[in-house]
């Protein structure tokens, strides 16, 4: 028994080296890498600063989603690069959360597999989510948030010494990484197209960027890995053996109904595990094959991409106990009561 919970933490441990760190993960760093050392911090709070307006903070951030098909580990990194440059609590909080939640293609495969109420159930939760979330951050750290709009009161107004047009370039090359190598398209289709991508950055960096700014860019890029990848191992070396312990039959058996005892466990149970990009979707069919219900149903897409083990342990890294322990309660409360509503609604 023991020793098969091991091999489960192992195998998910492979799986997810395999499968996630080339492709998500090591583009991921890069732009979070990339944010820290060639955008300056008055152009993070041009979007996501405590003195940005908060309309233009919380849209940007809720949305964000819609471009980076991102899981929740994968959102770490860039979620790490805007905070640490000074981003507002409540704006990139909002973007933690819509990140891995709003993905574009993951709701149109929930509205094709678990039919259109789940994919707008879980289209609509989300967008409000994320702004709740980040809004209700903000205002019980407000003095937090106070002090960090105090700090950079006083930033200059420079952009450096990069163009627009060539920071558009390098941002849009490594994003196009990111979104092909997480793309289902063929290997062969898909190694093509990197390789290209991949020729096009080193061009491009060869001909704007200096040797130096390039060393510090991977520079701050290992500090990033080497703040969030070992914890995010351990993560899901545990989410691995968990699996194991706790049977599919059991949790079914518990989140047939839409009361608030089946919720709150879906809410949970979504929190804990670990669902890379779209899988959340055959899980879920599987699960309500085996009886859960509506509400559960949209509680643990609503909680589940957004956060799991892996991924708490690493926010406490950047932000803190506090506010990660706030965080994960907001999600799993207001995930547990959307599900409600909504198994009240299609029962």
């Amino acid at each position: 028994m023991y020793i098969e919970i091991l091999l489960s933490g192992l195998y998910a441990l492979q799986y997810y080296l395999s499968a996630h760190v080339l492709t998500c993960l090591i583009p991921a760093f890069f732009i979070a890498g990339g944010i820290a050392v060639f955008i300056s911090s008055t152009s993070i709070l041009k979007y996501f600063g405590p003195q940005t307006k908060k309309y233009l903070s919380y849209s940007v951030g809720s949305v964000s989603g819609v471009v980076l098909a991102v899981c929740s580990c994968t959102i770490l990194p860039l979620f790490a690069g805007i905070y640490r440059k000074g981003a507002g609590l409540g704006p990139a909080i909002t973007f933690l959360y819509a990140g891995p939640a709003i993905n574009l293609l993951a709701i149109v495969l929930t509205a094709r597999v678990l039919g259109f109420e789940l994919g707008a159930g879980r289209a609509i939760g989300a967008i409000i989510f994320a702004v709740v979330i980040g809004v209700i951050m903000s205002l019980v750290f407000g003095k937090e948030e106070k002090e960090k709009k105090d700090k950079f009161v006083e930033l200059p107004q420079e952009e450096g010494g990069k163009t627009g047009g060539q920071m558009l370039v390098f941002f849009g090359l490594l994003v196009a990484i990111l979104l092909f190598g997480t793309a289902g398209i063929s290997n062969l289709s898909k190694v093509l197209i990197l390789s290209v991508l991949i020729l096009v950055l080193v061009f491009v960096l060869k001909k704007w960027y200096t040797r130096e700014e390039v060393t510090e860019w991977f520079g701050e890029t290992f500090n990033l890995v080497k703040l969030i990848f070992p914890i995010l191992l351990v993560g899901v070396f545990v989410t691995g053996m968990l699996e194991q312990i706790i049977p599919p039959d059991w949790i079914s058996g518990y989140v047939g109904q839409n009361t608030l005892q089946a919720n709150f466990l879906a809410s949970i149970f979504g929190s804990l595990m670990y669902f890379s990009t779209l899988t959340e979707v055959p899980i879920l069919e599987t699960l309500r094959n085996l009886g859960m219900g509506n509400g559960p149903s949209l509680t643990l897409l609503l909680a589940g991409p957004a956060l799991s083990l892996p991924n708490m342990l690493a926010i406490r890294n950047i932000m803190g106990t506090k506010k990660t322990a706030v965080y994960v309660v907001l999600v799993v409360v207001m995930a547990t009561i959307t599900g409600m509503i909504f198994g009240n609604i299609y029962p």
